[in-house]
């Protein structure tokens, strides 16, 4: 009963509400990664915030359409990118090298909040700059796969994919 209890206060702290830093007031870019939710909503706002003057979209090539990516926003650069590997390491990889191509010294990344401990893991991995997350919502319908699915996705980062 004991590890039931610590089991569902650690997925409820790690993955259904991760504590996050606020987002400061400017950063380099603003990266949203691939996956469930709405995180285009969020993304969307905090490049009409100009919290950065680059926005990035991840893109998996199931979605890559000639339309798949952000719509303008005014004096902000929008692009997309798919990652190779297809996975949250294929877009921590991008990020860091687009990070020292373009001198890059802080990011938001967008995802969900399940996600957000991971993804940032992941990137802090391959970014020596500063990460802060911003998270959109899962929908409902998705957090009995997503939970599992984190869940098996951190011990695979923590215990086998420790570099970048």
């Amino acid at each position: 009963m004991v590890l039931v209890v610590v089991l569902a206060a650690a997925t409820f702290r790690v993955f259904v509400r991760p504590s996050l830093p606020p987002l400061p007031d400017h950063v380099d870019a603003i990266i949203e990664l691939a996956g469930p939710g709405d995180r285009d909503a969020v993304t969307m706002a905090l490049a009409e915030q100009h919290l950065a003057p680059v926005v990035i979209q991840s893109t998996l090539p199931q979605d890559v359409t000639a339309e798949s990516c952000l719509p303008p926003v005014p004096d902000v650069t929008i692009e997309c990118f798919t990652p190779e590997p297809p996975t949250t390491r294929g877009e921590a990889r991008y990020i860091g090298e687009q990070g020292a191509a373009q001198h890059w010294h802080s990011v938001v990344i967008v995802t969900t909040p399940d996600h957000a401990w991971r993804a940032r893991l992941r990137v802090e991995r391959c970014f020596p700059g500063q990460v802060y997350v911003a998270t959109s919502p899962l929908p409902k319908w998705d957090w009995l796969r997503q939970i599992p699915y984190q869940w098996a996705a951190t011990v695979k980062a923590e215990l086998f994919q420790r570099d970048c």
